[in-house]
């Protein structure tokens, strides 16, 4: 079955709490991510926030080095780290603790509490969730070739999202070996595991180790 928001993520550990209880799957948020920041996050915002550019506004006790690009609406949470030639590009969520590595992209994502893309990730229209992270060069590809409309896909069942545009929603805990591809739409679950160098289709069921072959469980 094509896991729920409430399967893959804590929604306690996000700011993007509200919209996310509005929706059954993931999918369904991603419309809304910029909308949602500028009228639900943004003014609830405390004077800890300071916008620092048209629309970014970020946490005081975060880390953003030099050479690093972020648009707006995009909010960085407490204790964030944006490290050097990172690219926000707008209707980002980047939770307490979180880490935008070098040279990483996030365009349209939530990314949870103490999650981690960092080194030379693409995340686009994904949500990353709780303490989540992806290695180095892996990747969240987030458009088919053929540019069709995105079907959500597990063994049993498939859902035409209605989008063109769907990256990943990689559940809280849950692993990506270096230089793995998550093709348009995978889903990974919570503390699953993904070996590197794996391409994934679909979905990966929680608490399980892919190897682009089979499904083995995870020890934890």
């Amino acid at each position: 079955m094509i896991l729920k928001t409430c399967e893959l993520f804590d929604l306690e550990r996000t700011m993007a709490k509200p919209l996310l209880e509005r929706c059954e799957y993931p999918h369904e948020a991603l419309s809304e991510i910029g909308s949602f920041i500028k009228n639900e996050i943004i003014p609830m915002l405390d004077s800890s926030y300071k916008e620092i550019s048209d629309g970014v506004f970020v946490a005081e006790d975060a880390k953003i080095w030099n050479g690093v690009t972020i648009v707006g609406p995009t909010v960085i949470g407490h204790g964030a780290e944006i490290r050097p030639g990172a690219f926000i590009r707008g209707n980002a969520i980047i939770g307490e603790g979180a880490v935008i590595g070098n040279s990483t992209e996030v365009k349209n994502a939530i990314v949870f509490d103490g999650a981690q893309l960092p080194h030379y990730n693409y995340v686009g229209d994904s949500i990353i969730g709780y303490k989540a992270h992806m290695g180095a060069g892996s990747i969240a590809s987030n458009l088919r070739l053929d540019k069709k409309i995105i079907i959500l896909k597990s063994e049993d069942e498939q859902v035409d999202s209605g989008l063109k545009k769907i990256g990943v929603f990689l559940g809280d805990h849950a692993e990506v070996g270096c230089g793995a591809v998550l093709c348009p739409g995978s889903i990974i679950g919570r503390d699953a595991m993904v070996y590197p160098l794996t391409s994934v289709r679909g979905t990966v069921p929680a608490r399980m180790i892919y190897d682009g072959k089979s499904f083995k469980e995870r020890e934890l």
